[in-house]
């Protein structure tokens, strides 16, 4: 039987995820399958605050495409093939689109307007209207310098210091994104900007919305109300000071962009293209909704971008064949002048397929973000109650035998082998990894283009293997995943280094130097 320390943070997990919903209690027997709860707590003994992901992708084995469970009442329903998920959060996305309202992280601590956060209605339209515009595929190549140069920045800080991979890769995914959505060009590590959005980040991901905290006021909302002299106002004190550091991040570089605008000094970017734009300032919430819109693309973008990167990493290192063959090609299509860019895209069917299995075989967000049912559903004879949080179980889907065999091992050469159109569509991961519906991520053409102009880069500059120690034996890298939302990998070592002097000279050819 799981220890009280175990029961009581899955207990938090969840608490987290999803507030408190009263609903109406709907016949048992009606209810889609799942593990069988116990009284009141429901299938608390059943979760885990840790890769949920696993035994939720067992309950799919046992219990099929749909699987119910509850915690304290509230519906947890899990949809684990892509007819499930397509059918009910894209098909019926009017009544799936909502989000859970976190008192939290969304009121207390100012975070209910950016994007993740925002209940389905006016205001998420409107802001999914401006990034649509902004990154849609069309927008996209207005971006492709800026990906270059954040990529090149990026295998010059690797080379210099290939043990911080993390570091580099979370400086890159920073750097692009305030360039992209501000306009703005992070020159230092050190940069104000650059650690005011980390720190930010940072809160958001590791206290404010973590997984890993308990917040009584999402179970019981009143105790918003309680005074701070109050033992236990601890979290009321806490939720002021982020906060205000939250507000910060969303006004200073917006103010930077309406600045530079006005001083005639501004770079293209998501803000200033909006800004310039009549056709989209007719609301009055514009400058409101563009903001907090700018600021989700940099909230959004961090932890998916180091989760397929890393995972790319590990791939090369555990699957030398891969990276070997997708070498060739890149030297047979680019040569050794001069580094890839998007261009080279369509002419590199292998990197293509190395950047699709490391999205599949990484799977970033497992669960995808919780959908939240508006209103009492039914689906192939089954009542799914309303209030009910509702998980895309992407993990399941990416490891579903049928449609890729050997799925736990990293195989780019599945995407040429001959299928139907249908089965074609079916095993694109592009179409899961992105979420489902009118919540899908809308930055999701911006992280095609860069993590794949990354990767084609790193291959075709670096090599990339095990590390070994002082006396040459060979450390096989230990994997671990504590995030209890992205599959992010904790650090792990690895050698990377120039593929010949030609390459490095490749590397280093830039206007700003290595930091």
């Amino acid at each position: 039987m799981p220890s009280t320390s175990v029961l009581a943070a899955s207990a938090c997990l969840l608490v987290a995820f999803f507030v408190w919903f009263r609903k109406p209690k709907a016949s048992s027997a009606s209810l889609p399958p799942g593990p069988k709860p116990v009284p009141i707590l429901g299938n608390v003994f059943d979760l885990t605050a840790k890769e949920l992901w696993l035994p939720a992708s067992e309950w799919a084995k046992q219990y099929g495409d749909v699987v119910y469970l509850h915690l304290l009442g509230v519906g947890l329903v899990f949809l684990n093939s892509p007819d499930a998920a397509f059918d009910l959060l894209d098909k019926r996305g009017s009544i799936y689109s909502d989000k859970p309202a976190l008192v939290m992280a969304g009121e207390l601590c100012g975070c209910k307007n950016m994007v993740a956060f925002t209940s389905y209605g006016e205001q998420s339209k409107r802001q999914r209207k401006l990034l649509h515009k902004a990154f849609g595929v069309s927008t996209i190549p207005s971006y492709h310098p800026l990906l270059q140069t954040e990529t090149h920045s990026f295998l010059r800080r690797l080379i210099v210091d290939p043990a911080e991979y993390i570091k580099h890769i979370r400086r890159y995914a920073g750097g692009l994104t305030l360039s992209v959505v501000y306009g703005y060009e992070a020159v230092s590590n050190d940069d104000e900007f650059l650690d005011l959005a980390e720190e930010c980040v940072g809160l958001l991901s590791n206290r404010i919305a973590s997984g890993g905290g308990i917040w009584p006021v999402d179970i019981f909302p009143s105790l918003r109300h309680i005074p701070l002299w109050m033992p236990g106002s601890g979290f009321k004190k806490n939720a002021m000071a982020w906060k205000k550091k939250m507000e910060e991040f969303v006004d200073r570089p917006y103010e930077f962009v309406k600045n530079s605008i006005k001083m005639g000094s501004y770079k293209a970017s998501f803000c200033s293209n909006l800004l310039e734009d009549a056709s989209v300032q007719d609301a009055d919430s514009f400058e409101f909704d563009l903001k907090w819109s700018a600021n989700s693309m940099y909230s959004g973008s961090i932890d998916t971008t180091i989760t397929t990167v890393s995972h790319f990493l590990l791939a090369m290192m555990l699957y030398p064949e891969a990276q070997k063959r997708a070498q060739q090609e890149l030297d047979a299509v680019v040569g050794s002048d001069r580094l890839p860019t998007i261009a080279d895209r369509s002419s590199l069917p292998f990197v293509e397929c190395i950047f699709m299995e490391s999205l599949r075989w990484g799977v970033p967000v497992p669960l995808n973000l919780p959908h939240r049912l508006m209103e009492d559903d039914i689906y192939k004879g089954m009542h799914i109650p309303k209030g009910s949080m509702v998980f895309g179980n992407i993990w399941a889907m990416l490891r579903n035998e049928k449609v890729y065999p050997d799925p736990h091992n990293f195989r780019p050469e599945r995407y040429f082998e001959p299928v139907t159109r249908e089965m074609e569509r079916k095993r694109n991961p592009k179409n899961y990894v992105f979420g489902f519906g009118r919540r899908q991520c809308p930055g999701m053409n911006l992280v095609d283009s860069s993590v794949w102009l990354l990767i084609a880069s790193s291959l075709a500059t670096l090599d990339i293997s095990k590390a070994v120690d002082e006396h040459g034996k060979v450390i096989e890298p230990v994997i671990e995943f504590d995030n209890p939302i992205f599959r992010i990998p904790n650090q792990f070592k690895c050698d990377m280094r120039p593929r010949s002097p030609k390459a490095l000279s490749l590397i280093k050819q830039s206007e700003i130097p290595v930091i």
